[in-house]
């Protein structure tokens, strides 16, 4: 069995895109081989900033040869049947077979589709996918109508069995595959034929190409920690950034160079933003002070200065940098410090626009901190700090810092409220009001954060809302699924009884609100296993404003229905439930009162009423201490007596009044029941 190998050699390639085209070639070729009729061992795709290459080991060497059989018409069938089938299989009459069935002799066409050599259907798939293949953005280049992400210059095509390896045919605006690639474009740019994927992994690593991303990635890390380690310090681990340096490289050679000492009293994140954003430095700080110190930088090969000439450009880059950020710190920390404070940016936000329906940004800052001040006492927070928090949490929007890194939103108005003087947890709010952003980010848990973040994010749900702006299935422009997702943490890391309702008030909006809230809340408690029928059930019970109350009810109740007393019960009352519906639609009464144990004629009878008795007697207080697990568990303890009432009762039975007092009994059961949750919602 033959293996393939492809590789793709072109100008590079941005790291961004490296890792998914690798994928798409791997998925695309192998799904057109498969389809083709061309089963594999295994494949693996690779990728650096100036190939994509693919190995497909253990290829069929030609495709299995195919014998369909089509049923056709009846011998005696008019002739343009006959003609049609003829032309649909594509066979003469002479080509055909008569065969005898039930209803008479019938044509069969019997079509043999042979079997095709593997390099003529890997050049076709190659072919295909090279031309349609889905980049984000693409480029034409010289008179050629091909598209690539960047000029292809080679293509590498071969299929390598015992015998020998091949080149496999395939030629495409003027690139013609064979078995050649080439090395490092400065350190080793001679071009070199390959004969197998181990060959030419092998015949690249001389050549100073690293061709797995991970390896990469992994010496980067490692040369990266050394070079820190010998020095004291660490390097501050950032995935995204060692994904994306990997991919820029080819042969990577790490240096470490020194930050300026003029810039190193400069906020730790506004060094690591500034050199990430800009120079794709790592950060390497001092574990003793947390400042930022040094830097590393990773460049695609090796000099006979060792790096100095490359690490004397990056710093004189950097400097230049970190100037202009020094210059914005400066600037802004004597705003924050001046008379005005931070009003000073507040005021500037009356002209920036955060909806043309919904005002400025400075309106907004109105509407939030008044939403604050009133969700305070809910919190636990300060009415004054939490209002003098929502005032202030945006101004950093308007500084000189946050305008060239908007990423530092937040943290800057933390810096620049402690200069100005600010108590410190209003501070704090200024950047832990945007959290949490997402299902893995922290939840803020001081007071007036609380307030700050829920108030923000309350008031963009509500305006969004009352100037009808939802999301669709499809688009959430304004990210309110993120922003309901950010409330419902809050609420719930923090234990919070919110009433939602109360803040939403009565607009003709609130309903379908606080349905999306209760949608938002399906989808989080799934990950708890907690099922959405059982959310429904608790759903239609009193108080489902209350996301604190409703998480409890809810859980309580998955817990009950993880037990088999439980699920039984469940079963017992729809049970009771469905005769107690048929028997009121047909009486045309309601059977809603009047049990009454003394006209009980079976033991079983009798212990239902006082099973009964004791639930309700367990379940009403503990309901009215929000004791739901305790109210359950009463509920749960109904199963024995409820399962030997249907055994032993007849409950239609001839007397009228033993019928009326069953009815009843069972209402008592659906009434009890129902106090814990709807469980007619419950599915099964």
């Amino acid at each position: 069995m033959p293996d393939l190998l492809i590789e793709l050699f072109s100008e590079e390639i941005p790291a961004r895109m490296q890792t998914r085209a690798a994928e798409d070639l791997k998925s695309r070729i192998t799904n057109g081989l498969v389809e083709a009729g061309l089963t594999y061992a295994g494949a693996a795709a690779f990728s650096t900033p100036r190939r994509l290459t693919l190995a497909v080991e253990g290829l069929l060497a030609q495709s299995p040869t195919l014998r369909e059989e089509r049923k056709g018409p009846r011998v005696d069938a008019p002739e343009k049947a006959i003609d049609g089938f003829l032309r649909g299989a594509g066979l003469t009459r002479e080509q055909l077979e008569e065969r005898d069935e039930k209803k008479g002799r019938v044509f069969y066409a019997v079509i043999e589709k042979p079997g095709r050599p593997a390099a003529d259907i890997v050049a076709q798939v190659l072919e295909e996918t090279i031309r349609g293949f889905p980049w984000p953005k693409s480029m034409r280049w010289g008179d050629g109508a091909l598209r690539w992400v960047r000029p292809l210059h080679r293509i590498l095509c071969t299929l390598t069995t015992e015998a020998g390896t091949a080149v496999v045919p395939l030629s495409l605006d003027g690139i013609t595959a064979s078995d050649v690639t080439e090395g490092h474009r400065f350190m080793a740019p001679a071009p070199f034929s390959v004969t197998s994927f181990e060959d030419y992994a092998a015949k690249l690593k001389r050549a100073n190409v690293v061709l797995s991303a991970g390896e990469r990635g992994e010496t980067i890390w490692n040369d990266a920690t050394n070079l820190a380690f010998a020095s004291g310090l660490d390097v501050v681990e950032d995935k995204g950034l060692l994904a994306e340096v990997a991919g820029l490289v080819e042969w990577p050679v790490v240096l470490m160079g020194d930050i300026g000492a003029a810039f190193l009293d400069l906020p730790p994140e506004v060094l690591q933003t500034s050199m990430r954003e800009h120079q794709k430095f790592f950060s390497v700080k001092n574990p003793g002070t947390g400042r930022i110190e040094k830097f590393v930088t990773v460049a695609n090969r090796e000099t006979a200065d060792n790096g100095a000439t490359i690490l004397a450009g990056n710093q004189k880059v950097l400097s230049a940098r970190l100037s202009d950020a020094k210059f914005f710190w400066e600037n802004d920390l004597r705003v924050a410090k001046s008379a005005a404070g931070l009003t000073a940016w507040t005021d500037q936000l009356a002209n920036v626009t955060f909806h043309n329906k919904l005002g400025s940004q400075k309106d907004r800052i109105e509407r939030i901190a008044v939403l604050a001040r009133a969700l305070a006492p809910m919190v636990g927070a300060d009415a004054d700090r939490a209002e003098q928090a929502a005032r202030v949490a945006k101004a950093d929007l308007s500084s000189q810092m946050v305008y060239e890194f908007p990423e530092l939103q937040g943290l800057m108005g933390r810096y620049y409220s402690a200069a100005a003087g600010l108590p410190a947890d209003v501070a704090a709010a200024c950047q832990e009001h945007y959290s949490p952003l997402g299902p893995s980010d922290d939840v803020p848990t001081a007071a007036v954060s609380i307030a700050v973040a829920l108030a923000d994010k309350l008031d963009t749900l509500t305006g969004f809302w009352a100037i009808d702006e939802k999301p669709t299935g499809s688009k959430d422009p304004y990210a309110l699924r993120r922003a309901a997702l950010g409330v419902i943490r809050l609420i719930l890391k923090n234990a919070l009884r919110v009433p939602l309702t109360k803040i939403f008030a009565e607009n003709f909006w609130s309903a379908d609100l606080m349905s999306f809230f209760h949608d938002r809340l399906k989808v989080y408690l799934k990950d708890e296993g907690i099922r959405h029928d059982v959310i429904d059930a608790c759903l239609a019970m009193p108080g489902n404003d209350d996301l604190t109350l409703l998480v409890a009810r809810a859980r309580a109740l998955s817990d009950t229905l993880k037990t088999e007393d439980g699920t039984n019960l469940v079963q017992g009352f729809k049970r009771a439930n469905n005769i107690l519906t048929q028997a009121e639609e047909k009486d045309g009464v309601e059977y809603s009162y009047g049990a009454d144990p003394q006209y009980a004629e079976d033991p079983a009878e009798t212990a239902l009423f006082a099973a009964l008795d004791t639930a309700e007697a367990r379940i009403r207080p503990a309901l009215a201490d929000e004791g739901f697990a305790a109210a359950m568990q009463a509920m749960a303890a109904l199963r024995p007596a409820v399962d030997a009432f249907f055994e032993a009762v007849q409950v239609n039975a001839e007397s009228e009044i033993l019928r009326r007092n069953r009815l009843n009994l069972l209402s008592r059961i659906r009434t009890v029941c129902l106090q814990v949750a709807d469980l007619t919602r419950l599915d099964g």
